[in-house]
């Protein structure tokens, strides 16, 4: 194996690693120290890959960014129609915080409490990109679809935006009894109902 395979694989250990602890020593304050010894190595190895307990921060953002807007592309392309579509970004979110408990850490926003202000708004630019993108979907509805939404579009993204942070928020608080999914396809169902007018009423 080569340095340049190895730094790849040892940069996604350690962002694996503090994944992990993020989601096994829920309330914790990470450290670099705990961390190392998590992944197996010294902290001037850490140091090596990331210059700083920050930048592991942001590596994790990063993959979370990049597999949220990548999947939602394909949605975009896939799926037509508005409420679908909203639907299924929503589903999106949901169903990644479950599958990855320490990242729900970081989208929850509480383990960044005490770290730079930086992390704390990469998180909100996140949910931003999501609003923007529930926006965007929902004007579309009335060129896509001739329907409006029963709501001013703004508030409309919001009220889906803050029953998404919401479940999120009370998996994390909950240490991750509370599925973010619980319940959802019945949510949705209420939801979706009030978002746009009906066909014949447009």
């Amino acid at each position: 194996m080569t340095q340049e395979t190895r730094l790849p694989r040892r940069r996604e250990q350690i962002l694996q690693g503090l994944a992990l602890m993020l989601e096994e020593d829920s309330g914790k304050r990470i450290t670099v120290a705990a961390l190392a010894r998590q992944v197996g190595v010294s902290e001037a190895a850490l140091y090596r890959h990331f210059p700083s307990k920050a930048r592991m921060f942001e590596g994790l953002i990063e993959f979370i960014e990049a597999s949220l807007f990548e999947r939602i592309g394909r949605i975009l392309e896939e799926v037509p129609e508005a409420v679908p579509r909203c639907g299924q970004i929503l589903t999106l979110v949901l169903a990644f915080a479950e599958k990855n408990p320490g990242l729900s850490r970081l989208l929850g926003g509480d383990v960044l409490t005490g770290e730079t202000a930086r992390l704390r708004l990469r998180i909100h630019q996140l949910f931003e990109r999501l609003e923007t993108q529930l926006k965007q979907v929902l004007r579309e509805a009335q060129l896509r679809e001739g329907r409006r939404t029963l709501l001013p579009v703004p508030a409309a993204a919001s009220l889906l935006l803050a029953h998404l942070e919401g479940k999120i928020s009370r998996y994390v608080r909950s240490d991750f009894r509370h599925r973010p999914t619980e319940h959802w396809d019945d949510q949705w169902a209420l939801l979706s109902t009030q978002l746009l007018e009906n066909p014949q009423t447009a």
